[in-house]
This record gives C-alpha cells, sequence and structure tokens, in this order.
C-alpha cells in the first residue's frame, strides 16, 4: 500500500514539474518521522529524480528556486557579490544526485570546514546523542 502512495506522489510531481511548478526542497514533516537534517536534503534530492526531474532540475529545487520565491538576487548561484554557503563534493551530481553526498568540504558563513573537520563535527555529534 505505501508503495502505491510513493508511486502516486512521485507522478503527481512529475505532471506538475512538466506543467512548470517550480518546487523547493525541504520538508513540512512533523519530528520524529524519521526525517534527520542534512541527510533528507540528499533523499529528497534523489526523490525529484526518482519522479522524473533531471539532476539539474533536483538540484535547482534548493539553490535557484528558493531564490526566486523569496525574491533574493543575492542568492542562489555562484556569482561575484553574491551571498553563498557551498558544497564542494568529490563526484558531479549531474551525472548521479546520490554524488551529492560525495562531500569533499563546505564554505558556510565565509568559513572554509575540511572533509577532515566535518567527520570531527559528525564524531562531536554523535558522542553528543549517545550522552543523551
Amino acid at each position: 500500500m505505501r508503495l502505491r502512495f510513493v508511486e502516486h506522489e512521485l507522478a503527481i510531481v512529475k505532471r506538475l514539474h512538466d506543467r512548470g511548478v517550480p518546487f523547493l526542497a525541504g520538508t513540512d514533516t512533523p519530528a520524529g518521522v524519521d526525517v534527520i537534517p542534512g541527510s533528507s536534503l540528499h533523499h529528497e534530492l534523489h526523490r525529484f529524480v526518482d519522479a522524473g526531474l533531471t539532476p539539474l532540475a533536483a538540484l535547482q529545487t534548493a539553490t535557484v528556486n528558493p531564490a526566486r520565491f523569496l525574491g533574493r538576487a543575492d542568492l542562489g548561484t555562484v556569482e561575484p557579490g553574491k551571498l553563498a554557503d557551498l558544497v564542494i563534493l568529490d563526484r558531479n551530481p549531474l551525472v548521479d544526485i546520490a554524488n551529492t553526498r560525495a562531500i569533499w568540504a563546505v564554505v558556510a558563513a565565509g568559513r572554509y570546514l575540511s572533509r577532515g573537520e566535518l567527520d570531527g563535527i559528525l564524531r562531536d555529534v554523535a558522542t553528543a546523542a549517545k550522552t543523551r
């Protein structure tokens, strides 16, 4: 039953996208429903591709589409004079959307975080979660 529901959802997303309806990545799922910040975005991008969007169109749901929706010309693309947080990848997500998980580094609020630093943050979070 759940599989039929998901297939129906994907078909609706595809039909809406084909008719020019813009999508924004994100979730309105309540807490406690296996939505993990960060990894849930990768899953959602993959689902957009499962629905028939190209990897580029899926990426746009988390980049240029939100900027347009918010009316923020200073966001959404990487260009001189714009605000940007970046995820630097090892592999091309246009070839396979799963490559968004191949994170080499992140630039957030002007701070460069190497893969090693990111792994350290993940270890700290895992340790903190175990102590709760």
